[in-house]
């Protein structure tokens, strides 16, 4: 007996430093990994192809020009049949051979790159130059096998240098920086371009150009595309801060100033890093090891603060430049395993993984306390790609067990019938109409590599490296002669190299077996991690200080359809403008106050106003969640709501509530429901406008409703660009209202009327963060979809509603300003955001940061969501 107790106390023991996975266990999980890249790739060639990108919720091909404009993001987009090019090589390492001779002849025979369109150089770059050049690479491969591809004469090199040659116009600066877009016809010089007139560029966006440009060189013997990636390269290195051995964010491509002297390893820096060690790795040039262990030393120094990765100032980079980190930086542990650096990498990568099984995926930006900063999660695969590259360092199955929660993650949150969706919000699994062709060059890559043996494999990994996108460069390259000679250089030779020391340097790759002669070791690095991240404590509100006296009228008070609280206004010298898009703007004119008391009184206001709309902007009230279960759906579409300040509190419920929708008539739900034998015990279907959000409730709460949901009647509205809002009540008491009432922009609401006309019968469920996609979903779904039809088959049109008229009452507001200048010699113009001259929009708004938001136009409302950059840098603005 006490031998067997020993047997089984070590057996516990050993488990608890990571039991190995079976291998039928990887093997199933490499086979779904498959079975999930199919789902991705073939509905993308049924519903989106020639098309760059398919729009996985409604069924169809995301076409530049076509869409409405989602601004800088659309510049990856080149009409060039973007996902089928990006997904070439993934093709060939899941052993897809036929397949993927067939993408190629398809590639060949369909694409065009001559487009007269506006591209992003780095996106065509690590995307369309990186696929092709991968596909080729795969295509040599195979044929030299003899049993497919025999027929290719590198038809995919000659596209590729035709692309790199459209590409260099871009290189013509001063600097050797590029121009950070490019026309594929025109170039970017003169007015057919339509480009050229920038003159800053990210980091990464110059910096990340080597590995193709220098493959695309030595694949077609033309030096000229190496030549213009190591300028590039060079002056990005000679305009590094010298104390801090640091690059900025934004450089000037023409002057090399520093446009923003932020520092971090994510976005807009990253694959800087990235690219000087792996073209060391691939082009065996000790200057780039040399360039990039100087550079590892200083992030190691000022950056790296274990486990996180805090972004500092280049000039005084013992200053935080801020206290959130994007999700961008969770590449950087699996660049640490290649340099050989584990500790740090292992450290990084559990707090990234903690994060994830918080938020199910990694916010865009996440905070020091590792709460939500940025929600949306575009299915990046870089906290994937490190996932693999630790467990091929360490060979512990802990990273297979988190290969697994991504796996397990994408498919109850993300999949729906179309393909995989881009989260719009992590907390409550709303999606985004989006599959970025990133999905399927990268993510399938390495989860598949992660549960595959040597032998699943249809070549040897270590004769290649990865691109930024993951495409594979064989590392015979490094033997192909090319002479470089004529490059004009930016480098400084001789003040280089004194500043290199060249005794610190490892100049090869570690032995990953020799790492870990002790078992527990990685797991003694990641427990006290775990903890931090459990045990993260709340932000402190922020310290507001105290007024001189109390205005006779709050900012929280403020109602705008009360006249007294406008007559008060009024006396304060402040007015209140509706503007022509619904929102509401407050002026205040010292002059025009009754008294210099109440002008005091008046600023006071605004004063309050400005910290009452930056309280809202921290806080961000958090969303709804309204699910489609019913067949076909089953709780794959999440479409994202705002709820009510009356009515049910969804997130006090565990179940949530759940029913058929119904069109209630009247429409707008303003006056008593005529078809209340339909809409009793369903969740009624009204739309905005004429009354207020509270009379719909109460008509339909009469009418037997368990839940509402109420449809914007401003056309091309969304929750991808307007803030989430609260609907407010009357200004009477709303404890009378018992059942929850969401709000949906017209885009969303558009999704939910489509299903209802095409399925007749739509179950959702209103709750307050979308349900887990199981079995149990999918089984009371497919369950009711086999009762008898108890919904009207008849559908009423939809339409805009008129726009409200002077006449109509006014709602309530709440303001957000631009201006923080209250001095009553001075004009305060704060803006608010909400839909006031809606006489039912009756709710407290989230702010808008951006000034011009006055004029933007329709498309321009529209668009889905900013390029990565520019939301990290409005959001850095909005900090400042």
């Amino acid at each position: 007996m006490p031998s067997a107790l020993f047997v089984l106390v070590l057996l516990a023991a050993l488990c608890s430093l990571g039991c190995a996975m079976s291998q039928e266990e990887k093997h199933k999980l490499k086979t779904q990994v498959v079975e999930m890249f199919d789902h991705a790739y073939q509905n993308y060639m049924d519903h989106a192809y020639p098309a760059d990108e398919l729009m996985p919720l409604t069924c169809r091909g995301r076409v530049r020009g076509l869409e409405p404009s989602r601004g800088d993001v659309d510049d990856a987009l080149g009409k060039f049949s973007l996902t089928l090019i990006d997904t070439l090589d993934t093709l060939v390492l899941l052993n897809k051979t036929t397949e993927f001779e067939a993408a190629v002849r398809r590639v060949l025979t369909d694409v065009r790159l001559d487009n007269d369109i506006v591209v992003s150089v780095f996106e065509t770059n690590i995307r369309v130059l990186g696929g092709l050049l991968g596909g080729h690479s795969m295509a040599v491969m195979l044929k030299e096998e003899g049993q497919h591809m025999q027929w290719y004469r590198d038809e995919l090199l000659h596209m590729a240098k035709d692309l790199g040659l459209r590409l260099l116009p871009a290189f013509n600066t001063s600097s050797g920086l590029p121009y950070p877009r490019v026309n594929l016809k025109y170039g970017v010089r003169g007015p057919e371009t339509r480009t050229g007139t920038e003159t800053d560029t990210c980091t990464a966006c110059a910096g990340t150009i080597i590995l193709e440009f220098a493959a695309l060189s030595r694949f077609s013997g033309d030096p000229v595309f190496e030549m213009h990636a190591r300028r590039a390269l060079d002056f990005l290195w000679e305009k590094r801060q010298r104390n801090s051995n640091l690059v900025g964010t934004t450089i000037n491509i023409h002057s090399g100033e520093w446009v923003r002297r932020d520092s971090g390893v994510g976005a807009g820096i990253d694959s800087y890093y990235e690219y000087l060690l792996k073209a060391y790795v691939l082009l065996g040039d000790d200057q780039f090891l040399q360039r990039f262990n100087i550079h590892y030393a200083s992030i190691m120094k000022y950056i790296s603060q274990p486990p996180l990765l805090l972004d500092v100032h280049i000039h005084k980079p013992l200053l935080p430049a801020r206290t959130w980190m994007d999700s961008l930086l969770a590449f950087f542990p699996g660049l640490q395993v290649l340099k050989g650096d584990i500790r740090p990498a292992i450290e990084t990568h559990e707090m990234l993984y903690q994060v994830t099984k918080k938020h199910n995926f990694l916010p865009e930006a996440f905070t020091t306390d590792f709460r939500v900063h940025w929600a949306q999660h575009p299915l990046r695969p870089e906290f994937a790609e490190s996932t693999y590259f630790l467990y091929k360092a360490t060979g512990d199955p802990y990273y297979l067990e988190a290969g697994r929660t991504i796996l397990d993650n994408l498919n109850r949150f993300a999949r729906v019938p179309c393909g995989f969706a881009a989260m719009k919000d992590v907390r409550t699994g709303s999606h985004e109409d989006r599959m970025d062709s990133f999905f399927l060059a990268e993510m399938f890559k390495y989860l598949f590599l992660l549960f595959a043996d040597v032998e699943d494999l249809p070549f040897d990994v270590e004769d290649y490296v990865f691109t930024t996108e993951a495409h594979l460069l064989p590392l015979s390259l490094s033997t192909v002669a090319l002479s470089l000679s004529s490059v004009p250089s930016n480098r400084t030779i001789p003040q280089t190299e004194e500043e290199l020391d060249d005794s610190n340097f490892d100049w090869t790759c570690p032995n990953t077996r020799l790492l870990f002669p002790d078992p527990a070791f990685p797991r003694n690095l990641r427990e006290p991690i775990r903890s931090v991240v459990d045990k993260s404590c709340p932000r402190p509100a922020p310290y507001r200080e105290p007024g001189m006296g109390a205005p006779p009228l709050r900012a929280q008070d403020f109602m705008a359809n009360n006249p007294e609280h406008l007559e008060l206004l009024k006396r304060m010298g402040v007015s209140l403008i509706h503007l022509k898009d619904g929102r509401v703007q407050l002026v205040q004119h010292a002059t025009q106050a009754v008294s210099p008391i109440a002008a005091e009184d008046g600023i006071r206001f605004m004063q309050e106003m400005m910290e009452l709309s930056s309280q809202q902007q921290k806080e961000q009230l958090p969303p709804r969640a309204i699910q489609i279960v019913s067949h076909p759906f089953f709780g794959r579409v999440v479409l994202t709501a705002g709820p009510a300040q009356f009515g049910m509190d969804l997130s006090k419920s565990s179940t949530g509530v759940r029913g058929f929708v119904t069109v209630a008539e009247p429409y707008t739900g303003c006056s008593e429901i005529t078809n209340s034998e339909y809409v009793r015990g369903h969740i009624a279907l009204l739309q905005r406008g004429q009354c207020m959000f509270a009379e719909k409730a109460r008509h339909i709460q009469k009418a037997g409703a368990i839940g509402g949901v109420v449809v914007d009647d401003n056309e091309g509205s969304s929750s991808d660009t307007a803030p989430l809002f609260q609907m407010a009540g009357d200004g009477r008491s709303t404890e009378d209202i018992t059942l929850p009432l969401l709000f949906l922009f017209h885009k969303e609401g558009n999704i939910l009327l489509e299903a209802l006309k095409e399925y007749r019968e739509v179950e959702v469920l209103l709750s307050d963060k979308a349900r887990d996609r199981g079995a149990d979903v999918v089984h009371e779904a497919e369950k009711d979809c086999r009762t008898e039809a108890t919904t009207p088959t008849s559908f009423a049109p939809v339409g805009q509603s008129q726009s409200s008229t002077a006449e109509t009452d006014k709602s309530e507001a709440v303001s957000s300003q631009e201006s923080s200048d209250t001095s009553p010699a001075r004009e305060v113009n704060p803006t608010a955001s909400s839909d006031q001259a809606k006489d039912d929009s009756e709710k407290k708004a989230a702010p808008k940061n951006d000034a011009d938001s006055n004029s933007q136009s329709v498309d321009e409302m529209l668009a889905d969501w900013r390029e990565d950059l520019e939301a990290f840098r409005q959001m850095e603005k909005d900090e400042l």
